[in-house]
C-alpha cells in the first residue's frame, strides 16, 4: 500500500515504500532524553541540519515536552519557541511535523511552514481536525487513552476507526491520518510490550492496510525491560525499529540517525518494496 500525501508548499510525502524516517528535534528545556540541549535557535538549527544529512526525511519539531510529570507551557511561550526555529528549518527543504496537541499552536505552526501534525492526543480535541482539513494536513493520531478491557489492541483497533469516523463526520478525509499506537501513553509497560509484541495486527483495520508510525526512541518501556538508562538505548531502539519495519510500519520517530538509518535501509532493501 502506497499513500502519497500533497503537503503545502507543493512537496509530496509518499507512504509505504521507503520506511521514512522523522528526526527528534526538540526545542524544550525539559525533554526526557535532550532536553536543553537543542533550546537555543541557532543549536536548533545545527542539530536539524546533522539529523537530515544522517538521514532524516522528516523533522519533527515539539516545543513542549509530553514526557510523564512534565509542566505544561502555554499556547503562547510554546508558539514562541517555534517562531524561533521553524520558519529557518523550513528553508532546508524537508517536510516538517509539529509535535503538539493543541490546535492553536497546529494552526500556526501550520501558518509558519510546518506540514504535518503530530499529535499525541489522538485528535481528543476535535478542533485540530478542523485545522487539519483547513490547511489540507496530514495528521499523526497517537492513542493515549487507557485499556478498556483489556487487550489493549482490540482498544487501538477501536481507537483507529472511531478516529476515521469523526474525521469523516468532520469533513476531512481518513485518507489524511496516519496513526500511531502511542507507547509510553496511558499505558502499563506490559501493555506497551503487548503492542510491540502484536505491531502486525495494527497494519490492516477493517481489511484495508492503514499507514502507521512508531514512536519508541528511548522511552521508558526500553529501560524497564532492560535497565538501561536513557542514554543506553539507542541499540535497542534500532533492534524495535527493525522489528517495526518488517510488521508493516511506515514512519519510526527517532533520535539518534546516525546510528538507525543504516539499520532501517538494510532491512527495507531486504523486506520492503523500495
Amino acid at each position: 500500500m502506497k499513500r502519497t500525501f500533497n503537503l503545502r508548499g507543493g512537496h509530496k510525502l509518499t507512504v509505504g515504500g521507503k520506511t521514512l524516517l522523522m528526526g527528534i528535534l526538540n526545542i524544550t528545556p525539559d525533554s526526557f532524553s535532550d532536553g536543553g540541549k537543542y533550546f537555543s535557535a541557532d543549536k536548533a538549527m545545527a542539530h536539524a541540519a546533522q539529523l537530515i544529512e544522517d538521514g532524516a526525511d522528516i523533522l519533527d519539531i515539539g516545543a513542549e515536552s509530553t514526557r510523564p510529570g512534565s509542566t505544561p507551557v502555554s499556547s503562547d511561550e510554546e508558539i514562541t519557541r517555534l517562531e524561533k526555529v521553524l520558519p529557518a528549518i523550513k528553508t532546508f527543504g524537508v517536510p516538517v511535523s509539529v509535535d503538539t496537541y493543541k490546535p492553536e499552536v497546529a494552526a500556526q505552526a501550520l501558518e509558519l511552514g510546518a506540514d504535518i501534525i503530530n499529535d499525541v492526543h489522538g485528535l481528543e480535541d476535535s478542533r485540530m481536525i478542523d485545522v487539519a482539513k483547513k490547511f489540507n494536513a496530514p495528521v499523526i493520531a497517537g492513542h493515549c487513552e487507557r485499556c478498556s478491557d483489556g487487550d489493549i489492541i482490540a482498544d487501538l483497533q477501536r481507537f483507529f476507526r472511531r478516529t476515521s469516523d469523526t474525521c469523516a463526520a468532520r469533513g476531512l478525509d481518513p485518507a489524511q491520518i496516519i496513526f500511531d499506537p502511542g507507547i509510553g501513553f496511558g499505558k502499563t509497560q506490559e501493555e506497551n510490550w503487548t503492542i510491540l509484541r502484536r505491531l502486525g495486527e495494527l497494519k490492516t483495520l477493517d481489511g484495508c492496510e492503514i499507514p502507521l508510525m512508531l514512536g519508541v526512541s528511548r522511552k521508558s518501556v526500553i529501560g524497564w525491560a532492560t535497565g538501561f538508562p536513557v542514554e543506553e538505548r539507542d541499540e535497542a531502539t534500532g533492534a524495535l525499529c527493525v522489528h517495526a519495519i518488517m510488521q508493516g510500519f511506515d514512519l519510526l520517530r527517532v533520535h539518534n540517525l546516525a546510528m538507525i538509518s543504516p539499520m532501517c535501509l538494510i532491512i527495507d532493501k531486504l523486506f520492503r518494496e523500495t
